[in-house]
């Protein structure tokens, strides 16, 4: 079964709150399985637009993936993330 990636490219209006985003969410990243192989750091722009924060993360499957976006957990910090940052956000099927 192939692994399943979020891929975000964010933009922190509000860093204070942001962190209540991070932490509303980590329930649902430790019941999906969760690993995160970006958050943050530096980032060299190659080409396109640049948002400030990259984040990459790995889940045991595109399910697990999906099911992590739509639950209960996550929404509860979506409905945060939205009021302090913009985003883009997908669901990538792994090699």
């Amino acid at each position: 079964m192939a692994k399943g990636y979020w891929i975000a490219r964010v933009d922190v209006r509000d860093a204070e709150r942001y962190k209540d985003y991070i932490s509303t969410a980590k329930p649902a990243f430790e019941k999906y399985g969760a690993n995160f192989l970006a958050r943050g750091g530096t980032y060299h722009v190659l080409e396109g637009q640049a948002r400030g924060r990259n984040v990459v993360i790995e889940f045991p499957s595109v399910q697990a993936a999906l099911d992590c976006y739509n639950s209960p957990e996550y929404q509860a910090a979506k409905a945060i993330r939205i009021t302090v940052a913009d985003a883009e956000m997908l669901v990538v099927e792994g090699a």
